[in-house]
């Protein structure tokens, strides 16, 4: 006489070994390529680390000769660092990895960006408001009256860098981005 649970244990045991040769099927090796675009623009100033992002392949993607996932295919990721811009220095930074693709299950290097430096635009809003001031305090006050001018137009050079400086780090929507399967 049979048990009734050798035939379910058996049957389980079964279905198992299938998903498990079916997942080891739709896996992505290390150091496979994947070519993203973006879906929505991305920006360090409003984008939070941890975030989702959502994309699409922009090519075909390939295992052992195998499509795995044909261009278009869903791509999600997460948002692995987003750092707002200062205002004066430190630019934005952000940091994109992949989380799956077509609903498989990956690990990917980081794709960063950083935000425009600000050094240059600082030099030019603080020295041009410099010297400005050193040319109108020179015309009104004589020696003394350009050092007061000098100063008083770096201030206001300063001010300006700080109301105009950030510098976020932006990715446009459809942006093709590069990963590396880790």
């Amino acid at each position: 006489m049979r048990r009734p649970g050798t035939l379910t244990s058996i049957t389980a045991a079964f279905l198992f070994m299938a998903a498990l040769a079916a997942s080891a099927a739709t896996r992505i090796p290390a150091g496979t390529t994947i070519e993203v675009r973006n879906n929505t623009a991305l920006n360090s100033g409003t984008a939070k680390t941890g975030q989702q992002w959502t994309g699409t392949l922009a090519r075909d993607l390939s295992v052992k000769g195998e499509v795995v996932a044909p261009k278009g295919s869903r791509v999600r990721g997460r948002i692995s660092n987003a750092e707002s811009s200062g205002r004066l220095n430190k630019p934005g930074v952000l940091a994109l990895e992949v989380t799956s693709v077509n609903g498989i299950a990956v690990t990917t290097d980081m794709w960063a960006v950083d935000g425009e430096g600000h050094t240059k635009s600082n030099v030019t809003k603080i020295g041009g408001g410099a010297a400005v001031g050193a040319v109108l305090g020179g015309i009104f006050g004589g020696g003394k009256g350009a050092a007061i001018g000098a100063a008083a137009g770096g201030g206001a050079g300063t001010g300006v860098a700080a109301a105009t400086g950030k510098k976020e780090a932006t990715i446009p929507a459809e942006s093709s981005l590069t990963f590396k399967v880790q």
